[in-house]
């Protein structure tokens, strides 16, 4: 069977990337491993513009969030289901020099697409924030999972369940075989496993662990909250909080360290105890050195690309870099230069 393209790896980028070469009406077919490590399905997905320690917009902010809420709205309308939720952001300052700094973010054009309003006084009383915090706007979360779960039936034909075993891909005159399949193109999309490909292997991949609970506790604020932890209402009494990062145990299993962790962290920002643990979820994020995703043809072999590496912000990121991505496959337009794996040839 000859088609265009085949992608490695559905979670949300493949997903996404899929979903694009579709609709421009390329022939495609996508291999899955559903039992594999699949960070997408254990993401927060919250989209925050404003991130970090020091509370800085995030990168490329103004191309990435007009983005995002028109692309998943149109994955809903597309499969009749829900899985995008807006959701204003409130995160606490920490002194008093940090109101004043955001204070002064009021007056910055630059800011007013993200900021719904600033508060010089504490919202809740369960709420640690003596100095107020800043709303955010144009944020919320994706239920990854649901929307997973619905571009199946979308992608019935063209939906592979196997595990991919590259030693079966080779290169013919002009395409690339594997197994029964003719493809003119192959696009990596699966996470973590394009460590171990052979054609991508040179890419500074930085595995990061992180870990999230889902808690039932009281105070439902009709936001999500955000400074040390993430705290995101799901329904009733439960929410979902987290996450931690580390470089150093990459084990799938849960820890309690990072359990102690993540509850510390809560305690720090809501003061009411949590009532009950209900789960306990990991993942393997595929981060990069830089921060910054892999996107991009391989720099010898004809028709081999990847999209890959968005690490804990893909639900803000791939709308835009798979559509930047499907401009350079079928147009050959530029690739963004921090997104390029150009930007790591010197190091094969």
């Amino acid at each position: 069977m000859e088609i265009d393209f085949l992608l490695i790896g559905r979670g949300l980028a493949g997903t996404a990337m899929a979903y694009r070469l579709k609709q421009a009406g390329k022939s495609i077919r996508i291999i899955d491993q559903p039992e594999a490590n699949n960070s997408s399905r254990v993401a927060a997905g919250l989209f925050n513009p404003v991130t970090g320690r020091k509370m800085v917009k995030t990168w490329k902010a103004d191309l990435l969030f007009p983005e995002i809420k028109p692309f998943y709205r149109e994955l809903e309308r597309l499969t009749d289901s829900k899985f995008l939720t807006e959701k204003a952001i409130y995160r606490p300052f920490l002194t008093i020099e940090e109101l004043n700094e955001w204070m002064g973010h009021s007056a910055d054009p630059g800011f007013e697409a993200y900021l719904e309003r600033i508060y010089s006084e504490s919202q809740s009383e369960f709420l640690k924030d003596p100095y107020g915090g800043v709303m955010l706007r144009n944020s919320g979360w994706l239920h990854i999972n649901n929307l997973l779960d619905a571009m199946i039936s979308y992608f019935y034909e063209e939906l592979i369940l196997e595990r991919y075993d590259e030693h079966l891909l080779y290169r013919g005159s002009e395409h690339w075989h594997y197994k029964h399949l003719k493809a003119k193109s192959v696009i990596y999309c699966n996470g973590l496993g394009a460590m171990d490909s052979r054609f991508f292997g040179f890419l500074p991949f930085a595995p990061v662990k992180g870990e999230i609970l889902e808690v039932r506790q009281g105070f439902t604020p009709d936001y999500v909250v955000n400074r040390g932890v993430f705290r995101i209402h799901l329904k009733e009494s439960v929410h979902r909080v987290g996450s931690t990062y580390t470089k150093h145990d990459l084990d799938m299993g849960p820890t309690e360290e990072a359990k102690k962790e993540i509850l510390a962290r809560l305690t720090d920002l809501v003061q009411l105890p949590v009532d009950k643990i209900i789960n306990h979820k990991t993942g393997i994020r595929p981060a990069t050195r830089d921060r910054k995703p892999f996107i991009g043809k391989h720099p010898t072999e004809e028709g081999v690309y990847i999209f890959n590496g968005f690490g804990a912000k893909g639900v803000s990121l791939i709308p835009y870099f798979s559509g930047q991505m499907l401009g350079h496959l079928l147009n050959e337009k530029a690739i963004d230069k921090e997104v390029d794996i150009a930007r790591y040839f010197n190091y094969i």
